[in-house]
């Protein structure tokens, strides 16, 4: 019984190795007629469909040959994860990602269907392990896509949340830091993170954290800022709110949220006046010659 199924499927993989040029031209014009692929040179289908044949017929023959979790898949695996990664950050769908695979079949089958023309048992067999094999690569092309995606989805909603956090130095020890959009836990540990960086790297005694562009305020916001603030004088800095509109005041005061002795104004300019003022500097009105009588 064993030894009739591994011959079954040393005859598959070996009319692969035998007719390798003409299912490789033939798998080439299949993905060419298929989705996204046509925007790839058919040099690099060829490329890639080449290297993949020699991957589906390394694995040597066993009772689990068609276990793609084994440690004998594990080259093709990792050339499947690096194609779908690659094509997903090219645009390609998922399905259209699988494609590479599953497009396969056709030219597969066909041959197939020619050598075991004569034996309808083995044809069946050998469609049957084909059709094994393929699904559980194309189904893992799929998932290795999803996977690289959610990274680059990761990756792009790091690079945002850092992006909406910039830290401007308004005056020699004065920092400032515009808050835009919904304050949450993982924002929260950016700002910390980007402000204490900067206070250290300029030495800041004053930090201004404006939340004009926050639209509400809710306990758990409260909760963040004052987390910040903490933060920040544990770093030796003194930390100021700016844009504390009314209905912001109203909403503080209603949620009962003490926010201890931390200055707050209304606007980002107040914030600054009282900064400039804390750090022995203040603002005065420039006048020409001609204002002088």
């Amino acid at each position: 019984m064993t030894s009739t199924v591994t011959v079954a499927r040393s005859e598959f993989r070996r009319l692969i190795v035998e007719r390798r040029e003409d299912v490789l031209t033939a798998w080439v014009k299949e993905q060419l007629k298929e989705g996204r692929a046509e925007s790839l040179p058919a040099v690099e289908l060829r490329a890639q469909g080449d290297e993949f044949l020699t991957l589906i017929a390394d694995p040597a023959d066993t009772d689990s040959i068609f276990d793609t979790n084994s440690a004998a898949w594990a080259p093709a695996r990792a050339f499947l994860a690096d194609l779908s990664r690659t094509r997903a950050r090219q645009g390609f769908s998922p399905s259209e990602t699988a494609s590479f695979v599953f497009a396969l079949k056709r030219p597969l089958f066909a041959m197939l269907r020619a050598e075991f023309a004569d034996d309808a048992a083995q044809l069946g067999d050998e469609i049957w392990h084909a059709t094994e094999l393929l699904d559980q690569l194309g189904l893992l092309t799929m998932e290795e896509y999803q996977r690289g995606r959610e990274e680059v989805i990761r990756r792009q909603q790091q690079e945002m949340l850092e992006l909406s956090t910039p830290v401007v130095t308004l005056w020699d020890g004065v920092l400032a830091l515009p808050m835009i959009g919904t304050l949450d836990s993982a924002r929260t540990q950016i700002v910390m993170e980007t402000l204490l960086q900067r206070i250290v790297e300029t030495g800041a005694a004053i930090a201004i954290i404006d939340i004009t562009g926050v639209p509400t305020v809710d306990t758990m916001t409260a909760q963040h800022l004052l987390k910040t603030v903490t933060a920040t004088r544990l770093m030796g800095a003194e930390c100021i709110i700016s844009g504390i509109r009314p209905q912001i005041a109203q909403t503080i005061v209603h949620l009962g949220v003490d926010l201890g002795d931390v200055t707050t104004k209304a606007t980002l300019a107040d914030a600054f006046r009282v900064a400039l003022s804390r750090t022995g500097r203040m603002v005065t009105s420039a006048t020409t010659k001609g204002d002088h009588s």
